[in-house]
């Protein structure tokens, strides 16, 4: 019997919007890094990288979600595996090859340790953390019935709220760096796995929760707003507002997620443009670094220079550059056969 993938629109546009927000935390980081961090001056930017933290948890959410809801097509483990390595390794592999010797050229490491870290340039973290929740996904998977019982439920996300508080209030925690993004984000993977079995009764809740999801979203965007800036200004350590795993942003990516689920969740959403912009994302997730590299070397520094440059306009106008070129980008390359296999 033929079983056909399960489609849900509305994870398309939360993939949409999460990609969204990763260029845009990273076109505002290099606003507040060439400013020598001078967040009174801008808080503007300071506020629009931080309530867009969400991004990351978002999408580990939306990981899991995706595995668990089509994991039944797959035969076995090693069919399973195989083809999420083939998705994601070689692109990976690539474009860890066009930062390591390219565009980040002063290295501490080689190039099998930049592979191993994420570390040829600072988005591709996400990687090799991501493959760690697909080696270990089929084994929450078998033992779903025990992990989503209620008290073991409480107990992940007591366990996940007071890791976050130690490394972002007490001590950063020294360990391999995708490991610990896996540890930092296990929660919402296996929140998203949840989600995934539960769909209708997550639709009701947040259709009865709605405006509590709304009026919570923005709370907890100022706050966290504020608990960057404060931290930086007490410590001036640049990680009080360049960290986003804090129980604070764990708990906003959950409210903000179930609104944005309920916001998006039409039919009249389910259009082609939507399904090509979500695949076109994960290229955008590899290239948009590049593309802003390349618009802050040849123009943006210049511009930047330039008094009337610094305002509110700035961030916005660089964001909407990097975005419409690298998904510009994505879509032709996308017409090419066969390159997408390689570039993502």
């Amino acid at each position: 019997m033929d079983i056909k993938k399960q489609y849900n629109p509305t994870i398309d546009i939360l993939r949409i919007i999460a990609i969204l927000a990763v260029v845009i935390v990273h076109t505002t980081t290099r606003t507040l890094e060439v400013s020598n961090f001078n967040l009174i001056s801008i808080p503007f930017t300071l506020f629009l990288n931080q309530i867009f933290r969400f991004a990351v948890p978002l999408f580990f959410i939306i990981s899991g979600f995706v595995l668990e809801l089509n994991f039944h097509l797959h035969e076995s483990y090693l069919v399973y595996f195989k083809k999420r390595i083939n998705r994601i390794f070689i692109p990976y592999i690539f474009w860890s090859g066009i930062y390591y010797f390219f565009v980040y050229t002063n290295h501490t490491e080689n190039f099998f340790q930049a592979l191993l870290g994420g570390d040829a340039s600072y988005q591709l973290y996400f990687i090799p953390a991501l493959l760690v929740f697909y080696l270990i996904f089929p084994l929450m998977h078998d033992f779903y019935k025990f992990l989503s019982s209620k008290w073991i439920t409480v107990l992940f996300g007591l366990i996940e709220l007071s890791l976050l508080y130690y490394d972002y209030y007490v001590q950063s925690i020294k360990i391999f760096y995708p490991i610990k993004v896996a540890l930092f984000n296990y929660f919402v993977f296996y929140a998203g796995i949840i989600l995934a079995n539960n769909k209708e009764k997550f639709i009701s809740i947040i259709n009865k929760w709605k405006f509590l999801l709304f009026f919570g979203a923005i709370i907890f965007a100022f706050f966290i707003f504020q608990e960057g800036l404060n931290g930086y200004l007490a410590t001036h350590n640049y990680l009080a507002f360049y960290s986003q795993w804090r129980p604070s942003v764990l708990i906003y990516t959950f409210v903000l997620g179930g609104f944005l689920y309920w916001l998006f969740d039409k039919d009249i959403l389910n259009s082609s443009i939507v399904t090509t912009l979500s695949r076109l994302s994960f290229f955008v997730f590899f290239i948009h670094v590049v593309i802003l590299e390349i618009l802050w070397h040849v123009v943006g520094a210049k511009v930047f220079q330039l008094q009337f440059a610094q305002s509110l306009w700035w961030d916005l106008v660089y964001f909407i550059a990097v975005t419409l070129i690298s998904f510009s980008i994505a879509f032709l390359v996308h017409k090419i056969p066969y390159l997408s296999k390689i570039t993502g």
